[in-house]
């Protein structure tokens, strides 16, 4: 992943980095979660955003 948040790439918008306090922000907002409800999501089923959502959604 880029370390600059303005360049980003199909890459990056297909994975979610736990490290990043932006990219787990965008999640909880959108699906309405904890944050340490998104990092144990990454953790069950990798960094997919598309696996996270749905893991997510699943265990709401």
């Amino acid at each position: 992943m880029s370390d600059d948040p303005r360049k980003t790439g199909r890459q990056d918008r297909a994975q979610v980095n736990v490290h990043e306090a932006y990219e787990v922000a965008y999640i909880v907002k959108k699906l309405g979660v904890t944050s340490e409800q998104v990092r144990e999501a990454a953790r069950q089923v990798g960094k997919s955003r598309r696996k996270v959502e749905e893991y997510l959604l699943q265990h709401k």
